[in-house]
């Protein structure tokens, strides 16, 4: 057994271990070099009584060294590439005036309690990486790929869209497909956060990084692995932590004012006590040095980007997806809920209860016709047409429906041309029927009144056949409505259905408001109208047609199973399609903005009580130290409570 493997580069070879020993010294290097500063401050104080001066002094110079180069060398490049001082360099001028004066310990101290915080604060980055990297491992890095002579094992970079690839049991998902062969239940709590199965059969999609739980299955690779779900989760994760809150900006730009009014006071706290106070220069040294350290902001600069970062994060695990911190600062501000009907109130499965065709006409060709225009359709409604065809008949070969032309109008239908006849599916808005009778109205007025969606068939502009489907309200509808309507936010639902329609499923959902007969354009139109009312609206959908809505919204939320336009344009994205997800992303929000808002007053304060006990001599420099760092490492700590705990109360009430 080899114990270890030899990768070959350029110039050196490196063993596995000397891998391993730089990717540890990666992570955790700063928090040994603070470990090791602190361990070397201890042991020159222990030993003190038996040390030369010259070596006692060494150990200090050491500690400073080793606990305060990354820190010093973070703050000089900074200072030096944005010509500005910061609270890095700050604190080494303290420790090295500290020194200049004969304190030493207080100096080396406080090297060591800013490096063990600074290495705090990496730690709550590279746990945020982390997440990440174990999203990665989620794919796998092979798969079974299966060709006309067998099975043949591939890498998952070398799928192809279309390929058929065989999952077992226990075998992680490697692309994004459809299951052709076999039915399974599969774990998907790595991506949704929930943790019961889901039973998946013929023609369900599946993801990359779920895990097959009981039967082999066969799948249709339909993304290639670089734009497979878990990739687009890591780049709207990575992207989501890059960018700054606005309270988050403007702690940035309060640093730099912050630290030149620092910066003078400590010059004139110097300079001015010995003349009008009477105060030795010494002492007028050492009370300027403890207040640059406890007068600087770093408690307040680490006020909100560590609790941003644990929430995107807490909201990730939870299937929750932000594309920025701004979002969740802004949630808890939201006052108006907007919702679109299919797909994100209801199942968005609408099945096929009547297909009423013309007397005479014939229906099976109909049938047949609809099957094949709707099998290029992107509307919910189109795939469950296909299916009723596809069951309902034995249908002739496909080859028969000859499709020349056709164009699919958002909120309203498909045109098409088959066998040159001009066919067109859709709602009411795309009758142009010029017959005298109009045979189906009263079987409309029927299917209307038993809530239900009519749509209408037309050849050559003659109405022969209408079809009638129902929606059903998702389970978790009615919770989700009753809790927002206990936190005092207004509710409006916006749909293309018809007013019968929409005033049913409205009834049914609890929602007072709503505005039926709604195109794209009127969805954008209604939100822009509705925003002179409110502060902050939110709007939920899924659908190509929500699109427009959504980038108009204050918040728009896209479900997960919704099209790919709807998720690009979304700012927060729920994988899965519960409602109850944004519960949890509201709550979320709440509880982080309090937290922030809990970090702040409490670093203000800190600041404040160290630099009035240090103007009344009442503190030293170690504890002026420690009361600085500890009010750091406390607020660091305060932001990483952000974690799945809170769901498991939100799934109690």
């Amino acid at each position: 057994m080899k114990l270890f493997r030899i990768n070959l580069n350029s110039k050196h070879h490196h063993s596995q271990l000397t891998v391993l020993v730089a990717h540890f010294l990666k992570q955790h290097g700063e928090l040994l070099a603070a470990l090791t500063s602190g361990l070397i401050i201890l042991l020159s104080n222990l030993l003190y009584s038996h040390l030369s001066y010259y070596i006692w002094i060494g150990l200090n110079i050491a500690g400073f060294l080793v606990g305060g180069f990354a820190k010093a060398k973070e703050g000089i490049v900074d200072t030096l590439t944005n010509k500005r001082l910061n609270v890095e360099l700050l604190m080494i001028l303290a420790a090295i005036g500290s020194a200049s004066i004969g304190f030493w310990t207080e100096g080396a101290t406080l090297i060591f309690i800013f490096s063990l915080s600074g290495a705090l604060e990496t730690y709550t980055l590279q746990k945020n990486e982390r997440e990440l990297t174990a999203l990665m491992q989620l794919q796998p890095e092979t798969a079974t790929r299966l060709t006309t002579i067998g099975e043949e094992i591939v890498d998952t970079d070398q799928l192809s869209i279309g390929d058929l690839i065989l999952i077992k049991a226990g075998e992680r998902i490697p692309a994004d497909g459809v299951i052709t062969r076999g039915k399974s239940t599969l774990d998907e709590s790595a991506l949704t956060g929930e943790a019961t199965p889901v039973l998946k059969k013929q023609n369900d999609h599946v993801l990359t990084g779920t895990i097959n739980l009981t039967g082999a299955i066969t799948v249709k690779v339909t993304l290639e692995s670089a734009h497979s779900f878990v990739q687009k989760i890591m780049a709207l994760v990575q992207a989501a932590q890059r960018e700054k809150s606005p309270s988050q900006l403007f702690i940035d730009r309060f640093e730099n004012l912050y630290v030149k009014v620092i910066v003078s006071l400590v010059l004139m706290m110097t300079i001015i006590p010995p003349f009008l106070l009477g105060w030795e220069w010494k002492t007028s040294i050492y009370r300027a040095m403890i207040l640059l350290v406890v007068a600087s902001p770093c408690a307040l600069i680490v006020s909100i980007m560590p609790a941003t970062l644990s929430a995107i994060s807490s909201g990730a695990r939870q299937g929750i997806l932000f594309k920025s911190g701004q979002l969740i600062e802004r949630l808890k501000d939201t006052d108006l809920i907007i919702f679109d009907k299919t797909g994100t109130l209801t199942a968005g499965k609408p099945a096929v209860t009547d297909f009423i065709v013309e007397n005479g006409a014939n229906k099976t060709a109909i049938m047949q016709i609809v099957g094949k225009i709707e099998s290029q359709a992107s509307h919910p409604l189109g795939q469950s047409l296909v299916n009723f065809c596809a069951n309902a008949l034995v249908l002739p070969s496909q080859e028969q429906v000859a499709i020349t032309e056709m164009s699919e109008l958002t909120g309203k239908g498909i045109f098409a041309t088959v066998n040159d006849h001009e066919w067109v599916i859709g709602n009411e808005r795309t009758l142009i029927d010029q017959s005298p009778d109009n045979w189906y109205q009263a079987n409309v007025q029927r299917l209307l009144a038993a809530n239900k969606t009519v749509v209408y068939v037309s050849d050559n502009h003659k109405v022969v056949a209408i079809i009638a489907l129902k929606d059903s309200i998702r389970p978790d509808t009615l919770k989700a409505i009753h809790h927002f309507h206990k936190l005092g936010i207004d509710i409006v639902m916006l749909t293309g259905d018809n007013e019968q329609t929409a005033s049913a499923i409205a009834m049914e959902a609890d929602i007072k408001h709503y505005v039926a007969n709604c195109l794209p354009e009127d969805k954008v139109n209604k939100i822009k109208q509705l925003q002179k009312q409110y502060t902050t609206i939110m709007m939920v959908g899924d659908g190509i047609n929500d699109a427009p809505a959504l980038a108009t919204a204050n918040i728009g939320v896209a479900m997960g199973a919704g099209t790919d336009v709807a998720l690009e344009t979304a700012d927060i994205i729920l994988i899965k399609n519960k409602l109850e997800k944004i519960i949890y992303a509201y709550r979320l929000s709440i509880k982080m903005n309090r937290i922030v808002k809990q970090n702040i007053i409490f670093s203000l304060t800190v600041i404040v009580l160290l630099i009035i006990t240090n103007f009344l001599q009442l503190i030293n420099l170690p504890l002026g130290v420690l009361g600085h760092e500890g009010s750091t490492i406390l607020v660091i700590l305060n932001g990483l409570r952000l974690a799945p705990p809170l769901l498991t109360k939100h799934k109690t009430e």
